[in-house]
C-alpha cells in the first residue's frame, strides 16, 4: 500500500512544487492514516492544513477508499 500512496503523491507533487513546496511520505499506520511532511514553502504556509485535507487527503481517499485520513507531521 505504501508504494501506491507514494505513486499517488507523485500526481500532486508538481502542483506543490509550482508554489515552491513539496510533500514527503512518512508513514501509513495500522489504522489507515497516511502521514506526510510538507516541505519548502508548504511547511510554513498558513494554508498548509487546507492543502493536506482538501488536496492530498481528497486525492488519496478517491484513489484508495481504505485511507481514513491524512495528517501532516513535522
Amino acid at each position: 500500500m505504501e508504494e501506491k500512496i507514494k505513486e499517488a503523491l507523485e500526481k500532486i507533487r508538481p502542483y506543490l512544487q509550482r508554489d515552491g513546496g513539496d510533500v514527503e511520505f512518512v508513514d501509513y499506520t495500522d489504522d489507515n492514516i497516511v502521514k506526510v511532511r510538507l516541505q519548502g514553502h508548504c511547511a510554513g504556509c498558513p494554508m498548509s492544513q487546507m492543502t493536506v485535507k482538501n488536496g492530498i487527503e481528497r486525492l488519496l481517499k478517491e484513489e484508495y477508499p481504505e485511507v481514513s485520513a491524512v495528517e501532516a507531521v513535522n
